[in-house]
């Protein structure tokens, strides 16, 4: 059944005027060809939806019927075209955005605040999590985009905003706070604390030459925080990127860059391959890019 918006139209123009030359005139058609329209939509509905004499045109009871339903399906299009121009518009919408919890703290702030200033209707779902859940948020499709950390994304479409340096931070009384910077094999000392293996940081600087695998003697913890306050009390030292530097904000407290160019790690937005984002999700990745080259 081949019926278009503009053979409804031509029907309830009909139903309502009760006159094929006044509802032919409606339509901007002639009068021959608005009757053809009506004859194939009765044809395709395989009964009449109209009795017609020679001063007046009225509805079937099966006309009747019709009528309500072809109205619903105009009304449910004019609906469904206003839901999309508000989404075009960025007037409705959802995003969601996985991120690494060090980029949440450092750049979402901003760029939410700009994106809801610019789209206060769109609801933005933030998740600050490790580089394995983002990943695998992405994957599940429980979110738009992801910022992680890392090479090994080929499944996705990335882009590299960022490759960010690698510090040594330690107390003002280490043999180390004088120095201007520092190799990485002169940081790697006994005293050295590092992150879960779990986290992008660790499994990033075990990929560098000379960093071992094999368990640590020093402490290992499962959050900056905790690292940086370990690290007040001269329990030892850890390497850590730059955008993670905030944590390590106290006093007595140095941050000594790595001395190693080839040290950088990779901050990537990742997302789904092959697969358009919504208008709302690519406003979203124009702010992450604004806030990256920032």
């Amino acid at each position: 059944m081949n019926i278009s918006t503009r053979d409804l139209d031509a029907f309830l123009a009909l139903a309502q005027t009760q006159h094929f030359t006044r509802a032919a005139e409606r339509c901007h058609l002639s009068q021959s060809a608005f009757s053809q329209k009506i004859s194939r939509i009765e044809a395709a509905a395989g009964l009449r939806l109209f009795e017609r004499s020679t001063r007046l045109v009225t509805l079937t009871p099966e006309g009747e019927v019709f009528v309500e339903e072809a109205r619903r399906i105009r009304s449910d299009l004019r609906q469904a075209l206003i839901g999309l121009q508000d989404l075009a518009q960025r007037r409705i919408g959802r995003v969601a955005v996985a991120v690494l919890p060090s980029v949440a703290a450092e750049w979402m702030p901003a760029v939410i605040a700009r994106y809801r200033a610019a789209n206060p209707r769109i609801k933005v779902e933030l998740f600050d999590s490790l580089a394995s859940t983002c990943i695998s948020m992405l994957r599940d499709g429980r979110v738009d985009i992801a910022i992680t950390a890392g090479e090994e994304l080929q499944e996705f479409d990335c882009q590299v905003l960022r490759r960010e340096r690698y510090f040594l931070v330690c107390r003002d009384d280490h043999p180390l706070a004088p120095r201007r910077s520092v190799t990485l094999a002169q940081a790697m000392g006994s005293d050295m604390m590092h992150l879960a293996r779990s986290s992008s940081v660790r499994q990033h600087l075990q990929g560098q030459q000379g960093v071992s695998d094999a368990p640590v003697d020093g402490l290992e913890v499962e959050h900056l925080a905790t690292l940086s306050a370990l690290i007040a009390q001269g329990l030892g030292v850890s390497v850590v990127p730059e955008l993670t530097l905030f944590h390590f904000r106290r006093d007595r407290l140095r941050a000594i860059p790595i001395r190693d160019p080839q040290l950088r790690r990779p901050i990537v937005l990742a997302r789904p391959k092959g697969k358009a984002l919504s208008i709302a999700a690519q406003a979203m990745v124009e702010e992450v890019l604004a806030q990256a080259r920032a």
